[in-house]
């Protein structure tokens, strides 16, 4: 397990956590302490950004991206790809800040990616053993249905095709940039996953916890489903008349 974490950049996006920044980061570190964790903020008017610089300045594992205004998760995600390619990490992870994904599940999911080859490992809700906790009805009602229908419309065997707590084998997602990219909200997941798949490339789902985030304001809304119900469906019918639903790339 040490060879993988070590080979490993956790990509912490970050949006006005300052609630939650140190102890997020804290628990990677423990949970992995050979991994290393990129913050990308994008200039939080509540000051994470300069927590982080403070996290890195004590901790050579944190290192900090600082990106000059909210640009969306997905442009997050790309840019902390980007630098894991430059600095040759052979695994990135995706974990949301606000403490919904429990980071002691990391060594379990690296250790999949490494013995299994996987090229995406999904921190899943909905297999059997995953859970949300803290839910009300309507959300989980909303979460498992748009799942459904995404599977559905995109002939997908991806069980939590929307999950963000993921580890990806860096080679596959080489090639990949906002030209190829067509969604940058939370939809970004959706795409990312189908795009490995219908490349042919072999996704594992590990059962985890969702914790409901216990600081901040979540970041969902009505537009972000909008969004993700739209594309869902475009892709989907594009894909059914033999079109080609998704820009193209040369290796996810």
């Amino acid at each position: 397990m040490s060879g993988t974490g070590a080979s490993a950049l956790i990509v912490l996006p970050t949006y006005n956590e300052a609630e939650s920044i140190r102890s997020i980061v804290a628990r990677i570190r423990v949970a992995v302490p050979e991994a290393a964790v990129l913050v990308v903020d994008d200039a939080s008017p509540d000051g994470t950004g300069a927590i982080a610089d403070e996290l890195a300045a004590a901790d050579p594992g944190v290192s900090v991206l600082h990106r000059p205004g909210k640009a969306g998760l997905g442009a997050a995600y790309l840019a902390g790809f980007a630098i894991a390619l430059e600095r040759g990490y052979r695994f990135v992870v995706e974990i949301d800040a606000d403490g919904s994904h429990d980071p002691a599940e990391l060594p379990a999911m690296l250790g999949l990616a490494e013995r299994e080859g996987a090229d995406l490992v999904i921190g899943s809700r909905w297999v059997p053993g995953g859970a949300v906790v803290n839910w009300p009805w309507l959300r989980r009602a909303i979460s498992r249905s748009g799942n459904a229908y995404a599977r559905w419309m995109l002939r997908s065997r991806v069980q939590d095709l929307t999950a963000g707590f993921r580890v990806y084998r860096a080679a596959v997602l080489a090639g990949l940039d906002g030209s190829v990219v067509s969604s940058h909200g939370y939809c970004f997941q959706v795409e990312l996953a189908w795009r490995l798949e219908r490349a042919g490339g072999r996704i594992l789902e590990h059962p985890i916890a969702f914790v409901e985030r216990a600081t901040g304001r979540s970041k969902m809304h009505a537009g972000i489903v909008a969004e993700a119900l739209w594309r869902v469906t475009a892709w989907g019918t594009s894909a059914r008349l033999g079109r080609e639903p998704l820009p193209s790339t040369s290796r996810v």
